[in-house]
C-alpha cells in the first residue's frame, strides 16, 4: 500500500497550490492523496438554539464536485473527502481512514486571513496529531520537487518524534542537497566545542546525508527575522521548521513570529514536531 498525504482544502487559490506542492512532494514515492475539505458545523447561537443547516447535502455535492476538478488538476490520483465535524475530531478520522505520513494546507497571502487560518485550522491540526504538518503559501513558487531544502534549528536538543523520523524515506526521495542553520543566541560565555555538530545529531536519523551546517547569530533577539534572513540568502525550495517546547521555534504561532516567518517566507514550510506530553507548551493560546 502506497503511503499518503492529507490536504485539508476548500476552495481557494491557496488550496490548490496546497495539493499540488504536496502532490510534487510525494510523487518520487508514489504518494496516495486525500483532499479533505472539513465542514464546520455552526456555532450555537443560545444554549439551546443552533443554526439549522438544510441545505449542508447539496453544499457537500457541490463542494466535492469543484474538489474534484481540483482533483482532476493534479499530476497524481487523489480522492475527494467532505467531512462535518469540529477540526480535531475530522482530523483524527482522516488519520485513522489514511495514515498520512504528514497533512497539508495552503496559506492565504492575506495577513488577516492567514491568522485566522493558522488559529483555526493549523493549530487545531497540531495539537490534534502531532504530525508533520506542510504549509504552503498562496504565493510560493510553482510547485516541484525541491533540490535544496534548509533545516533551521535553535541552539537547543532536541529529539524529533516518530511520526517526523518515518519522513526519511520521503526526503531521501527527492535527492534535494540538505542543509541546516542554527540561530544561535547571543554568547555570553565559551562554547563547547563541536556543540552545534551535536546539535545535529537527532537529524541524521532524518536526513539521506550529513548536510553542513552555518551558525546565524541572533544579535536583535528576533529568531524569526533571522530565519528569513538564512532563507534569503540560501535560496531553499522548502523550510522545515522543528516544533518543541521550550523552542524559539515552538513559538510559531504567535502572531508576531508568524507574521515574520510564514507570512514572509516565499516557500513551503515543513513543521516537525519533536517528541513532546500531550498538551505541548509549543503551542501557546492565541488571546
Amino acid at each position: 500500500m502506497n503511503p499518503s498525504f492529507v490536504v485539508l482544502v476548500n476552495l481557494s487559490a491557496a488550496a490548490e497550490q496546497a495539493a499540488q506542492c504536496a502532490a510534487a512532494l510525494g510523487a518520487p514515492l508514489r504518494v496516495h492523496l486525500a483532499l479533505v475539505n472539513v465542514y464546520q458545523p455552526p456555532l450555537p447561537i443560545s444554549d439551546v438554539a443552533i443554526v439549522a443547516t438544510p441545505h449542508f447535502p447539496q453544499q457537500e455535492a457541490e463542494t466535492k464536485a469543484a474538489l474534484q476538478a481540483i482533483a482532476q488538476r493534479l499530476p497524481v490520483p487523489a480522492e475527494v473527502t467532505v467531512l462535518m465535524a469540529p477540526m480535531p475530531d475530522a482530523v483524527q478520522e482522516v488519520i485513522t481512514r489514511f495514515h498520512p505520513l504528514l497533512l497539508a494546507m495552503g496559506l492565504s497571502a492575506e495577513k488577516d486571513l492567514l491568522d485566522y487560518m493558522l488559529r483555526n485550522h493549523a493549530l487545531p491540526v497540531l495539537r490534534a496529531t502531532h504530525r508533520p504538518l506542510l504549509l504552503v503559501p498562496e504565493a510560493s513558487p510553482p510547485p516541484a520537487r525541491p533540490r535544496h531544502v534548509l533545516v533551521a534549528v535553535d541552539n537547543d536538543f532536541f529529539a524529533l518524534s516518530a511520526s517526523s523520523l518515518a519522513l526519511a524515506p520521503l526526503l531521501a526521495s527527492w535527492q534535494a542537497t540538505f542543509s541546516v542553520m542554527h540561530v544561535r543566541k547571543v554568547v555570553t560565555g565559551i562554547e563547547q566545542p563541536g556543540r552545534y555538530g551535536q546539535l545535529s545529531g537527532p537529524l541524521r536519523e532524518l536526513l539521506p546525508q550529513d548536510a553542513p551546517g552555518a551558525l546565524y547569530d541572533d544579535d536583535d533577539h528576533d529568531p524569526a527575522a533571522v530565519v528569513l534572513r538564512a532563507v534569503a540568502e540560501e535560496q531553499p525550495d522548502l523550510l522545515i521548521l522543528i516544533a518543541r517546547p521550550r523552542s524559539f521555534l515552538g513559538r510559531l504561532f504567535h502572531r508576531s513570529v508568524t507574521a515574520q516567518v510564514l507570512h514572509g517566507c516565499p516557500v513551503p514550510v515543513l513543521l516537525l514536531p519533536a517528541n513532546a506530553p500531550d498538551q505541548p507548551d509549543y503551542m501557546p493560546s492565541m488571546s
